[in-house]
């Protein structure tokens, strides 16, 4: 595994590097921003991740290991490869990735190219548990409704994921009805997620 390179920028554009290590160059896919910090003829160090596959060996470059640790997260969601991951690094910086994810913003991960709405409430729900474990990604609290409502439906016999899976079930209803869950009563949010997690349940 090459997880990184320290050496001289010989070849750039805004979605591909060339950089020369011991004699030897390597070409790495990066974003436009990891791009613009870099200047030919210079030397830098990148931290890379290498993604194998039958018939090729890619390596993916990135100006911090923030940045790279957060590509090879994203890429656990389902239906979510190489090449989307990149693209979510080009749009979103790993704060504002983690900001979203925590606070359910759809409409933010929807600017990523290759997404689309379902595919942004997936990335939510599959990350939302990993990126907050995620000492790197700094993200803020929850909202104050869906801790409620989680402790409310812990107590009625929801398991955690159980719990989490119906407010995800939950905040797709309202985000398609056009609703905001912060400007509803907690009882009649624990009434939708009742009826969501009991849909689930039989899925």
């Amino acid at each position: 595994m090459i997880s990184s390179l320290l050496g001289r920028v010989r070849n750039l554009s805004p979605e591909r590097a060339v950089i020369e290590v011991g004699g030897v160059g390597f070409s790495v896919f990066i974003t436009p921003n990891t791009s613009s910090r870099l200047t030919m003829g210079t030397d830098t160090q990148l931290f890379t991740s290498l993604v194998v596959r039958e018939d090729s060996l890619t390596l993916f470059g990135f100006a911090d290991e923030e940045s790279r640790q957060l590509f090879e997260l994203v890429q656990t969601v389902s239906g979510i490869g190489p090449k989307v991951a990149m693209s979510i690094l080009a749009v979103l910086t790993p704060e504002e990735l983690g900001s979203a994810v925590n606070q359910e913003n759809v409409a933010a991960i929807e600017r990523v190219p290759g997404i689309g709405h379902k595919g942004a409430q997936r990335l939510i729900l599959e990350l939302k548990g990993k990126i907050s474990r995620h000492s790197s990604l700094p993200i803020g609290h929850l909202p104050l409704w869906r801790d409620q409502l989680s402790s409310a439906l812990v107590s009625l016999g929801f398991s955690p994921k159980e719990a989490d899976a119906a407010i995800g079930l939950l905040l797709g209803s309202l985000q398609e009805a056009g609703e905001d869950a912060t400007n509803m009563d907690i009882s009649d949010l624990l009434k939708a997620a009742l009826q969501e997690g009991g849909r689930g349940r039989l899925t």
